[in-house]
């Protein structure tokens, strides 16, 4: 099975940790893809420094670009499973094994900060909460975490999955996908290591609230972007 996953890592403007994370990332017996939504920084060529393969955006496109082009990949070139990975840091590479057993289970399985919220910022908490709920009203899934970006999709996942949302909405829009499509979602717990710098490169209040308000505009079916 390890050879036939990939851990998508969209990045953008990442030149300043990608580096420690494929570094972090290079004992695992898994295919790495960086995908650089139009970084303006050295976020590429410290990948490709690595050795690791990356698709480039000529332009900044948004999270859930950066994620189509992902699951495209995967789709592409035959990956049974597509895991994505945060490339500010965040996610403990351990955890991957995690939500790979949980596959057995599911189509769909979300790392979940909430489960473990020892060290998550009161800001996030709150918006995790406000998120989960519309989520839940909107478009009927129930999630502990519904913004997480550490997700594996097995290849039936991979095929029914069709992302439009470009930007941060995408985390909401891939559950309603996969609930509309019949896929089993699971979650498991997962460690997140906050920094500075990740917490300042997440979703913010601000950014929160037009998710929010991009999520009542959606009409089940139809155009997020």
């Amino acid at each position: 099975m390890s050879n036939k996953t990939l851990i998508m890592i969209p990045a953008y403007n990442e030149s300043s940790t990608i580096g420690r994370v494929l570094d972090d990332l290079a004992n695992q017996p898994y295919t790495l893809l960086v995908v650089d939504d139009g970084s303006v920084d050295e976020t590429t060529r410290k990948a490709r420094e690595k050795g690791v393969r990356v698709v480039r955006h000529a332009i900044n496109m948004g999270l859930g670009a950066a994620i189509a082009t992902g699951l495209e990949v995967a789709r592409r070139e035959g990956f049974q499973v597509a895991i994505t990975f945060d490339a500010d840091g965040q996610h403990n590479p351990a955890d991957i094994a995690k939500l790979l057993t949980e596959l057995d289970s599911y189509d769909l399985v979300i790392g979940s900060r909430s489960i473990c919220k020892k060290r998550m910022p009161f800001v996030k908490k709150v918006g995790n909460f406000m998120l989960n709920m519309m989520t839940l009203v909107f478009f009927g899934v129930r999630c502990t975490d519904s913004q997480s970006g550490l997700r594996a999709f097995n290849r039936k996942a991979i095929e029914s999955i069709r992302v439009v949302s470009n930007r941060y909405e995408v985390s909401s829009e891939i559950l309603y996908e996969a609930r509309k499509k019949g896929l089993r979602i699971g979650e498991v717990p997962v460690e997140v290591i906050y920094t500075d710098y990740s917490v300042g490169k997440g979703t913010s209040l601000a950014d929160g609230f037009k998710i929010l308000w991009r999520i009542i505009l959606h009409k089940p079916g139809g155009d997020m972007r």
